[in-house]
């Protein structure tokens, strides 16, 4: 079942249970999926449809900081209570120790791949690249910002 089809699901759930928070942010969450769908002309993979969540959280994440900067508590809650609806429908999320070993693996792979050279803070866009994408592999998730915050300070390391 897709990330898609999940949601479907979970909509009617809400709608029986009339659960409005839960309703309107999977109704949300649901658009954006179908007009990402639609941009695109063909159905999503499962890799779009988590990069569109991902994208979602994000936005949250920093709707949450300027409620908090503004005072505004309530608001801000109610993001991070979607924040938690939307992380649900993506796969479980990678551990820092995880990243970090998927990280070392990338470095290792670049290294190989540069005739021994270790990759240093000015390959920071590739290493990312890399990254993502055997995380992706490994069927986990990971927040960008974590992975960002690891590979650049693996990549400040020497030797």
């Amino acid at each position: 079942m897709t990330i898609g089809e999940k949601i479907q699901t979970d909509i009617v759930v809400a709608m029986k249970a009339k659960d409005e928070h839960k309703l309107t942010t999977l109704r949300m969450v649901k658009s954006a999926l179908r007009n990402k769908e639609i941009d695109k002309r063909e159905k999503l993979t499962d890799a779009e449809e988590q990069q569109i969540l991902t994208t979602l959280i994000k936005q949250r994440r920093e709707s949450v900081e300027s409620f908090t900067k503004g005072g505004r508590t309530e608001l801000a809650e109610k993001e991070q209570a979607e924040i938690g609806m939307i992380e649900g429908y993506l796969p479980q999320a990678a551990g820092e120790a995880e990243i970090r070993q998927i990280v070392h693996g990338a470095i290792e792979y670049l290294q190989k791949d540069a005739g021994g050279v270790r990759p240093g803070p000015k390959d920071m866009g590739t290493m990312m690249t890399v990254t993502k994408q055997r995380i992706m592999a490994s069927g986990l998730w990971a927040d960008g910002k974590l992975v960002s915050d690891i590979v650049k300070a693996e990549l400040a390391k020497q030797g």
